[in-house]
Protein backbone atom coordinates (compact mmCIF):
# COMPACT_ATOMS: atom_id res chain seq x y z
CA UNK A 1 0.00 0.00 0.00
CA UNK A 2 2.91 2.64 1.14
CA UNK A 3 6.13 2.23 0.20
CA UNK A 4 6.89 5.51 2.55
CA UNK A 5 5.96 4.76 5.87
CA UNK A 6 6.16 8.73 6.27
CA UNK A 7 3.91 9.85 3.88
CA UNK A 8 1.68 11.79 4.81
CA UNK A 9 -2.44 10.38 4.66
CA UNK A 10 -3.97 13.36 6.52
CA UNK A 11 -7.10 14.15 3.99
CA UNK A 12 -8.19 10.67 5.44
CA UNK A 13 -10.62 9.93 8.29
CA UNK A 14 -9.29 7.95 11.45
CA UNK A 15 -11.88 5.71 10.18
CA UNK A 16 -10.20 5.50 6.67
CA UNK A 17 -6.81 4.75 8.58
CA UNK A 18 -8.03 1.67 10.59
CA UNK A 19 -9.61 0.70 7.62
CA UNK A 20 -6.56 0.78 5.84
CA UNK A 21 -3.84 -0.47 8.32
CA UNK A 22 -5.86 -3.21 9.17
CA UNK A 23 -6.25 -3.89 5.46
CA UNK A 24 -2.21 -3.92 5.07
CA UNK A 25 -1.87 -6.24 8.14
CA UNK A 26 -4.50 -8.29 6.23
CA UNK A 27 -6.55 -8.77 9.31
CA UNK A 28 -10.22 -9.49 9.37
CA UNK A 29 -12.45 -7.00 11.79
CA UNK A 30 -13.81 -9.48 13.66
CA UNK A 31 -10.33 -10.95 14.39
CA UNK A 32 -8.77 -7.08 14.72
CA UNK A 33 -11.60 -6.42 17.24
CA UNK A 34 -11.21 -9.94 19.19
CA UNK A 35 -6.95 -8.59 19.60
CA UNK A 36 -8.06 -5.75 21.19
CA UNK A 37 -10.83 -6.87 23.06
CA UNK A 38 -13.99 -5.22 21.74
CA UNK A 39 -17.08 -5.96 20.20
CA UNK A 40 -16.69 -6.36 16.34
CA UNK A 41 -19.14 -3.82 16.01
CA UNK A 42 -17.52 -1.59 18.02
CA UNK A 43 -14.67 -1.94 15.78
CA UNK A 44 -16.63 -1.29 12.17
CA UNK A 45 -18.05 1.72 14.21
CA UNK A 46 -14.37 3.12 13.93
CA UNK A 47 -13.56 2.62 10.81
CA UNK A 48 -16.77 3.90 9.70
CA UNK A 49 -16.68 7.11 11.26
CA UNK A 50 -19.37 6.32 13.36
CA UNK A 51 -17.77 6.55 16.71
CA UNK A 52 -13.98 7.25 18.34
CA UNK A 53 -11.92 4.97 20.15
CA UNK A 54 -10.87 6.34 23.74
CA UNK A 55 -7.00 6.94 23.80
CA UNK A 56 -5.92 3.98 25.56
CA UNK A 57 -7.96 1.63 22.87
CA UNK A 58 -6.69 3.87 20.15
CA UNK A 59 -2.69 3.00 21.86
CA UNK A 60 -3.37 -0.67 21.70
CA UNK A 61 -5.09 -0.48 18.05
CA UNK A 62 -1.73 1.05 16.54
CA UNK A 63 0.30 -1.61 18.43
CA UNK A 64 -1.88 -4.39 16.61
CA UNK A 65 -1.73 -2.34 13.25
CA UNK A 66 1.92 -1.99 13.50
CA UNK A 67 1.26 1.75 13.01
CA UNK A 68 1.98 4.57 15.58
CA UNK A 69 -0.71 6.30 17.58
CA UNK A 70 -0.17 9.37 15.42
CA UNK A 71 -0.36 8.27 12.27
CA UNK A 72 -3.74 6.60 12.98
CA UNK A 73 -5.03 10.04 14.58
CA UNK A 74 -3.23 12.60 11.39
CA UNK A 75 -1.67 10.83 9.30
CA UNK A 76 1.83 11.73 9.64
CA UNK A 77 4.60 9.24 11.00
CA UNK A 78 4.65 5.58 11.08
CA UNK A 79 2.03 4.08 9.13
CA UNK A 80 1.23 0.78 7.10
CA UNK A 81 4.71 -0.74 5.39
CA UNK A 82 3.95 -2.83 1.77
CA UNK A 83 3.98 -6.27 2.85
CA UNK A 84 1.59 -7.34 -0.31
CA UNK A 85 5.21 -8.08 -1.95
CA UNK A 86 5.75 -11.09 0.74
CA UNK A 87 2.03 -12.18 0.23
CA UNK A 88 1.40 -14.56 -2.97
CA UNK A 89 -1.39 -14.32 -5.33
CA UNK A 90 -3.77 -16.62 -3.55
CA UNK A 91 -3.35 -14.63 -0.27
CA UNK A 92 -3.86 -11.52 -2.53
CA UNK A 93 -6.90 -13.34 -4.46
CA UNK A 94 -8.50 -13.80 -1.22
CA UNK A 95 -8.05 -10.44 0.22
CA UNK A 96 -9.35 -8.96 -3.14
CA UNK A 97 -12.82 -11.90 -1.86
CA UNK A 98 -13.15 -10.70 1.57
CA UNK A 99 -12.97 -7.18 0.41
CA UNK A 100 -15.46 -8.03 -2.55
CA UNK A 101 -17.77 -9.61 0.37
CA UNK A 102 -17.45 -6.90 2.77
CA UNK A 103 -18.46 -4.11 0.48
CA UNK A 104 -21.56 -6.24 -0.96
CA UNK A 105 -22.51 -6.26 3.25
CA UNK A 106 -22.34 -2.85 2.69
CA UNK A 107 -24.10 -2.48 0.19
CA UNK A 108 -27.37 -4.56 1.78
CA UNK A 109 -26.69 -1.90 4.63
CA UNK A 110 -27.18 0.59 2.86
CA UNK A 111 -30.39 -0.48 1.30
CA UNK A 112 -31.93 -1.23 4.32
CA UNK A 113 -31.29 2.25 5.78
CA UNK A 114 -32.22 3.86 2.72
CA UNK A 115 -35.63 2.13 2.58
CA UNK A 116 -36.02 2.97 6.61
CA UNK A 117 -35.23 6.86 5.75
CA UNK A 118 -37.90 6.85 2.98
CA UNK A 119 -40.13 5.13 5.29
CA UNK A 120 -39.44 7.59 7.97
CA UNK A 121 -39.61 10.35 5.88
CA UNK A 122 -43.34 9.32 4.56
CA UNK A 123 -43.99 8.92 7.89
CA UNK A 124 -43.48 12.28 8.82
CA UNK A 125 -45.30 13.74 5.60
CA UNK A 126 -48.69 11.75 6.37
CA UNK A 127 -48.35 13.48 10.00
Amino acid sequence: MFADQNAPHYDDTLGGRISLARGVKAISAKEAAQQLGVLPSSWNAWECDRDTPRVNRLTMMAGILGVSPTWLLTGHGNGPLDHTADHDRGDLLQAIREISDDLAALDRRMRVLSRRFERDAMACEVD
